[in-house]
């Protein structure tokens, strides 16, 4: 191994500085990156709504329109302009509509309007913005908001413009991460606050973040609705270690005959208003179904098994084509010690179909073994990686 030649004194300080400048670099390249995507979609939003207004029927001609655009603006740039995020963009732009208003000014500019506390005092430090000019100017319309757009289609979620105007107040006051406003809402910090009778107090409890709101730049930028936006690929892994099992796991089962087909790995799926991503998609040729396989690094859990009937249902009604049989689920536990395999079989239309399921598909204890096995292994060669010579 070859020696680390020495350095001056201080040194620490430098690789300090160093690191702080990456990671300020990356959470600017991050927040950059969200603000031009959220003008860009409210301007998408308007163009949508004034186009529709000159229309005869609305509701039926915005329909078409959404369809239209989805379909159109899909074959040119790929993901992430589905109806449902055209319909986002649509209700953004409807919800904040006089984020800019016209100047009283002869010039044809733009103001932002600055949100109110309840108290009424400002939510931030932040200037009016001016706007010259008739053409959109996306670096400038970012500026009315310095939220992600993952925030505001959580807000869109709100239904009160109340509660929603409270939320975006706060979260641009406390700098909630988008994980912090998702468990305040679904706390219903609005209506907690509203009642209680020391407001001032719940408002300072409230911008306290929790360990699991921390979001780091690379988090930032794997965020769906990014990747969509820069048109990249969402296939990755939360950890080395999961995404090496997820690979091997596909190998072995591939090994094990033609039966399996690979569909696809790290499959993103979209419910509500939350992301969900499925580690591997395989077809069984002989039982003509999909196998939803679902790896977790911990121990199995029963919030595991509500998941997986949650993607089965979603396979059942999204991805199960014509003369398929339902999809059958695969939990895959890789925990030190507790390595096992749950088949997700319950609540299957037909128990017959069920049992076959259990014939033909791969032996838990198969699986189990070769998935601890496969652990250690790759534990092992980290470790001799790491091991100083």
């Amino acid at each position: 191994m070859t020696a680390i030649t020495p350095v001056p004194g201080g040194y620490a300080g430098v690789h300090a500085d160093i690191v702080s400048l990456l990671e300020a670099a990356r959470q600017a390249a991050a927040r950059s990156v969200n603000a031009l995507m959220t003008a860009t979609y409210w301007e998408i939003g308007r163009r949508i709504v004034e186009f529709e207004q000159g229309g005869q029927e609305r509701a039926a001609y915005g329909e078409a329109l959404i369809e239209r655009l989805s379909a159109d603006l899909s074959t040119r740039f790929g993901r992430g302009f589905s109806r449902q995020n055209l319909w986002q963009m649509r209700l953004f732009y409807a919800a904040w509509s006089t984020a800019w208003v016209p100047s009283p000014s002869s010039a044809p500019a733009r103001t932002r309007r600055i949100p109110q506390t309840p108290s009424g005092e400002s939510a931030s430090a932040r200037k009016l913005q001016t706007v010259s000019g008739t053409s959109p100017d996306l670096q400038a319309i970012a500026q009315a908001f310095p939220l992600p757009w993952s925030a505001y289609v959580r807000l869109l979620s709100v239904k009160s413009p109340q509660a929603r105007a409270f939320y975006e107040t706060e979260a641009l006051r406390g700098g909630w991460s988008v994980r912090q406003l998702d468990r305040q809402i679904g706390s219903q910090f609005y209506e907690r606050t509203a009642l209680s009778a020391n407001k001032a107090a719940m408002l300072t409890k409230g911008a306290v973040a929790e360990p699991a709101d921390a979001l780091t730049p690379e988090q930032a930028i794997k965020d769906p609705f990014v990747l969509e936006f820069l048109n990249l690929k969402d296939e990755y892994s939360e950890s080395d270690l999961e995404d090496a099992l997820v690979q091997h796991l596909a190998d072995f089962l591939l090994e094990l005959g033609d039966d399996f087909a690979f569909v696809g790995r790290q499959r993103r799926l979209r419910i509500d208003d939350s992301w969900f991503r499925v580690d591997l998609l395989f077809f069984h040729r002989r039982l003509k179904c999909l196998l939803v396989i679902d790896l977790k690094v911990g121990k199995f859990s029963y919030a595991d098994a509500g998941q997986m009937h949650l993607y089965l249902n979603y396979a059942r009604e999204h991805w199960m084509k014509p003369g398929e049989n339902p999809p059958v689920g695969l939990i895959m536990c890789a925990e030190k010690g507790a390595a096992e395999a749950r088949y997700a079989l319950e609540g299957l239309p037909n128990k017959v179909l069920a049992a076959e399921y259990q014939t033909m598909l791969p032996d838990e204890a198969l699986l189990a073994q070769e998935l601890d096995r496969t652990r250690r292994e790759l534990e092992a060669r980290q470790h001799r990686r790491t091991a100083p010579d």
